[in-house]
């Protein structure tokens, strides 16, 4: 885990099981990329790589839930204990970044 420079950006302390979780969905995301690019460096068909893009896109779907779940149950959550209203603005924000 790295810490994060609190004077210019917001930073989150995940536990060790949050981070783990994260980085290997990530690792696997990574993986399955480089697997497409290797399909397109051995002219793999069309449709068999459009499969495996959807597979990330999946993967990709499936962390941003985990990401925000976790986000919504720690940090909003806090936030409005401590009465920073902001924070769920800020939530609507990204909801709407989301939803494109």
């Amino acid at each position: 885990m790295k810490d994060g420079c609190n004077c210019c950006h917001k930073t989150k302390e995940r536990s060790e099981k949050e981070y783990k979780d994260l980085i290997n969905r990530l690792n696997r995301i990574e993986g399955q990329v480089r697997g497409i690019r290797g399909m397109v460096e051995k002219d793999a068909y069309c449709t068999d790589i459009l499969v495996q893009v959807s597979a990330v896109s999946a993967a990709l779907n499936s962390f941003n839930k985990v990401l925000l779940e976790n986000h919504i149950r720690s940090c909003v959550v806090r936030d409005i204990r401590e009465g920073k209203e902001e924070t769920l603005d800020e939530l609507v924000g990204t909801l709407r970044k989301l939803m494109k």
